[in-house]
């Protein structure tokens, strides 16, 4: 017991130590009744000490409540945010995976629309320059027909118009476009045009004109162009139709091309900021966690502490009862009746005659009552493994006067 019954040994040793002189001791208090007094106030010091322990201990019990409900309620909050915190992270993965596949399907779409655009490129130019090389001979050839046929139609009435007519027919043979029956037909007049040349030579020198018989290959001629100046129209509307075309999927695949990139660009950066926000929840996760930890151990400590707080506490305060009740027993005995009658008796003739009394007093009821009462106090005393209680015993067993015998 760590209370004023420390200071028991001295206080009684001093008691049951009275002065030998007569003149230093009063008549009216006799030694036992002092020790009754020291255990009176002992009593009341342990009572108090007792409550003040009671008084201290329930601050410390609230504070350990107090803690206990606020680490438990930090626990389950950081639980369930670790909870969160992992599904955040989950679906924070699963989208990006989900947009770097989209993006991937972007990144495709692009290719092969940019490749589609290419293509359609390289073949309209192919086929501009298809167009502008079949065109180029249709106007060419549809020209020269043209000539031809003006040259021949003046012919038919200025024979000297024949040697213009003749190269102008000659031409047209070097053409790709006119067609070999065509040719055919063109040979078939030249021919036949030199005879009568060479004839009109010799039978009529210096003649103004002739009927010329030319009407056949004009009409040839007339056909050919009309042909050609159709097949020409209709080229230039294929080829206004196939730019046309190729305008319209161009602007398609473009609207198409850059779509497909505004998404990409869209979903890579939604990409980066679901990695992010998984890095942050990632982060969060660690710190939550770390602090659970710091927490539940605080818990685990504050618990064992308190707990073993508490049994030691309750340990204190039964040793202290049994004590303060083996005091107050010691009190009980030494209060008696029959010690009271024998200490008025025999104690107050201690100051007159000293050895007289002491052997008086050792053998009176009231030595008997003391080591009674000392019997007591140290059967609690091993009983209670209380040192105090031992102690006490010990001294009021012993004998002060035993020096002086």
């Amino acid at each position: 017991m760590k209370f004023a019954f420390s200071q028991l040994p001295c206080a009684l040793a001093f008691v049951l130590s009275a002065p030998s002189h007569a003149g230093e001791v009063s008549t009216s208090v006799t030694p036992v009744q002092k020790v009754i007094q020291l255990l009176d106030n002992m009593l009341a010091k342990g009572k108090s000490e007792k409550h003040a322990e009671q008084v201290q201990f329930a601050a410390y019990k609230q504070f350990c409540d107090d803690t206990s409900v606020e680490k438990k309620r930090a626990i389950s909050e950081a639980t369930e945010a670790i909870e969160v915190l992992k599904a955040d992270i989950g679906k924070y993965t699963s989208d990006a995976a989900q947009l770097t596949k989209e993006i991937a399907g972007h990144d495709e779409d692009v290719s092969v629309w940019t490749g589609d655009k290419k293509a359609a490129t390289k073949v309209r130019e192919i086929e501009k320059a298809d167009y502008d090389a079949l065109h180029k001979d249709y106007s060419e050839s549809v020209d020269a027909l043209q000539r031809a046929i003006a040259i021949l139609k003046k012919q038919a009435y200025d024979r000297a118009q024949a040697p213009a007519s003749l190269a102008q027919l000659k031409d047209l043979q070097k053409l790709t476009l006119i067609p070999k029956e065509a040719k055919k037909a063109i040979d078939l007049f030249l021919m036949q045009d030199q005879e009568p040349a060479e004839g009109l030579d010799v039978a009529a020198p210096e003649a103004a004109g002739y009927e010329f018989q030319s009407h056949g290959i004009i009409e040839v001629l007339e056909k050919l162009e009309e042909k050609f100046i159709a097949e020409r129209t209709d080229l230039e509307k294929a080829e206004m139709n196939s730019k046309h075309a190729y305008d319209m999927l161009v602007q398609d695949l473009t609207a198409q091309v850059e779509q497909a990139q505004a998404d990409r660009a869209e979903k890579a950066e939604s990409k980066a900021k679901k990695l992010q926000a998984k890095a942050d929840a990632e982060g969060d996760l660690t710190d939550t966690t770390s602090t659970l930890k710091a927490d539940e151990k605080y818990l685990s400590d504050l618990t064992g502490t308190c707990s073993q707080k508490a049994s030691d506490f309750e340990m204190r305060q039964q040793l202290r009862a049994e004590e303060l009740e083996s005091i107050e027993k010691a009190i009980e005995i030494l209060s008696s009746s029959a010690v009271s009658g024998h200490a008025e008796k025999y104690l107050p003739s201690l100051v007159q005659n000293k050895v007289k009394a002491l052997v008086q007093l050792r053998a009176s009821p009231n030595s008997a009552l003391q080591r009674r009462a000392a019997d007591y106090l140290m059967t609690q005393g091993h009983h209670l493994q209380s040192h105090v209680l031992s102690a006490l015993a010990t001294h009021i067993a012993d004998d002060p006067f035993a020096k002086v015998k």
